[in-house]
């Protein structure tokens, strides 16, 4: 099955919390993985909570062009009780 993020809302800090086409969702926290020429403006909070789910891509993706692969972000998840 191929992942696919539904839906993504700004919690806190750098969490945001995710649904997956799975039915699966939690809250991932991205505060380590902002690194490199892409991630690095996302340690902006103003920019990092400017993201939304891209139709096409089926992911998040920020406005500078940023996203993350859905599989990566489920890895990530902490899967809510």
């Amino acid at each position: 099955m191929f992942l696919h993020v539904r839906e993504a809302k700004y919690l806190h800090d750098y969490v945001i919390w995710l649904r997956f086409n799975d039915g699966a969702e939690g809250e991932v926290d991205l505060k380590d993985e902002l690194w490199g020429e892409v991630f690095a403006p996302l340690k902006d909070p103003e920019v990092f909570r400017d993201f939304r789910v891209d139709p096409d891509l089926e992911t998040i993706v920020w406005v500078n062009g940023a996203d993350l692969a859905p599989e990566f972000l489920y890895d990530n998840m902490k899967v809510l009780a």
